[in-house]
């Protein structure tokens, strides 16, 4: 009884300890984000923003609340050092500017490159080893899920 007490109290503090990065706890991130999404993802505001989004964004997934964030992010980056205080970090990240629809584009590029390596590599699997080989259908497996 004692012992998952014990597991409790430290998954508690664990939880406590996961309340998120310093900038997306800061309230003047959080009104930000809740004034952005109030005025401009909802009704004709939303129709609006979706009229004026690049298609490479819409095609990427990125929502209004997601251009909400970005822009708020910055907002606060520029109130922090203002101030006079290091950049904080926002959703676990350092904050980074949008290149294209990228908003860390060298991580892009390094998650393609790897992808790419798992693929060249799942390639000559294939080629080199038989299907009938134990093991083979469970590799394959893994290199598909891997490389995603």
């Amino acid at each position: 009884m004692a012992g998952r007490a014990a597991r409790l109290v430290l998954l508690a503090g664990a939880a406590a300890l996961a309340s998120g990065s310093q900038g997306d706890r800061e309230p003047v991130y959080r009104d930000c984000v809740l004034q952005c999404e109030e005025q401009n993802c909802s009704g004709g505001a939303l129709n609006h923003f979706r009229s004026r989004q690049p298609i490479y964004m819409s095609l990427a997934g990125w929502t209004c609340r997601d251009d909400c964030k970005y822009e708020c992010m910055w907002v606060t980056v520029g109130l922090y050092l203002q101030e006079g205080h290091k950049v904080p970090q926002f959703h676990g990240k350092w904050p980074f500017s949008r290149f294209l629809f990228f908003q860390e584009p060298a991580s892009a590029m390094a998650s393609f490159l790897n992808g790419l390596a798992s693929l060249v590599m799942l390639c000559r699997y294939r080629t080199f080893v038989p299907a009938s080989s134990p093991m083979y259908h469970t590799c394959v497996a893994f290199a598909w899920l891997s490389g995603r």
